[in-house]
């Protein structure tokens, strides 16, 4: 059977097509699909997401509903995050996209979208230990630290790519005064992290920011997800990209790095310096990169929860 997922977040809206084995009890990923439309740009808490967001939504709804029906999708998982939890038209979208397409948006929890993302993103390491898993989102950042059996620590913090550059890089020439005032706030929202989380522990990191990061290290112009999946990034590594970052503008940045950073050409500085944050509160030498999460946390968490997967731990 072939399912689709669709994650609706605060900067992209993405398609997970994959094909399930119920005999071999295996996931297989057939394609993905990235659009960036920027839904919470400007999006104060119960604010609106503009009829021009709105439109680009719908657009890119009916372009991954067509696609869908090209690959006869059976079921068509959507989920929204951090952008429909706070604007205060969410329902009227969520209604519009059901009447003119027939598509049921779910607006999930933060807590709900940390334990998806834990369970894709861990869910291929089948022996898996203790780890955490960070996901950066455009609005919020999601914290999750577990084992095979449960999820002992989640958090959803009030962060993201977008959020910050808007604050305080609202343009990637931003004097070091407002990057080390970035910096500084990045510290207080992760400052009793290691409170909860050991230090050191096997960490895995999702979503654009990490995987875009990947590239750039490996020196990829366009986005190859068997080159990125399970790749590092060390902390001394991720020193030296901010150090560049910092020093181009978002041109330069689309320049020097070519498509992969098509559409995050301004907010990737942010990203990097909330990933390095993190990395420096839990004392991270390396985090490992996943092109899987939410998406793919939400196929095993639908396959689980209608009895077509078994899992034995």
């Amino acid at each position: 059977m072939t399912i689709a997922s669709i994650d609706i977040g605060s900067n992209t809206v993405l398609l997970l097509l994959v094909e399930f084995n119920p005999l071999s009890q295996i996931i297989t990923t057939i394609a993905n699909f990235q659009k960036i439309p920027r839904l919470s740009q400007g999006l104060l808490p119960n604010g609106e997401i503009s009829k021009e967001k709105t439109d680009c939504l719908l657009d890119i709804l009916l372009n991954y509903k067509n696609i869908c029906a090209k690959y006869n999708c059976s079921k068509i998982i959507i989920n929204a995050t951090n952008a429909f939890r706070i604007a205060s038209n969410s329902s009227e979208i969520i209604n519009l996209v059901k009447d003119k397409y027939s598509l049921e948006i779910n607006t999930i929890t933060g807590e709900e979208e940390g334990r998806l993302t834990f369970l894709g993103s861990a869910f291929p390491f089948l022996e898996f230990e203790s780890k955490t898993v960070i996901d950066i989102g455009g609005g919020s950042t999601e914290i999750i630290f577990g084992d095979q059996e449960k999820i002992i620590y989640q958090n959803s913090f009030d962060i993201g790519v977008v959020s910050l550059s808007e604050r305080f890089l609202s343009s990637l020439s931003s004097s070091g005064a407002m990057i080390i005032n970035a910096e500084v706030h990045i510290d207080k929202i992760f400052l009793r992290l290691s409170e909860h989380i050991p230090a050191n522990i096997a960490t895995i990191a999702v979503a654009g920011t990490p995987t875009t990061l990947s590239c750039i290290k490996q020196g990829i112009k366009i986005f190859d997800e068997k080159l990125v999946d399970n790749s590092n990034i060390t902390s001394s590594e991720l020193k030296d990209m901010i150090r560049v970052l910092k020093e181009l503008s978002k041109e330069e940045v689309l320049k020097k790095y070519g498509k992969v950073v098509e559409g995050r050409e301004d907010i990737l500085l942010a990203g990097s310096l909330i990933l390095y944050g993190i990395m420096q509160k839990l004392k991270l030498n390396k985090v490992t990169v996943s092109s899987k999460g939410l998406r793919y946390g939400a196929v095993v968490d639908y396959l689980l929860k209608n009895k077509l997967m078994e899992i034995d731990r």
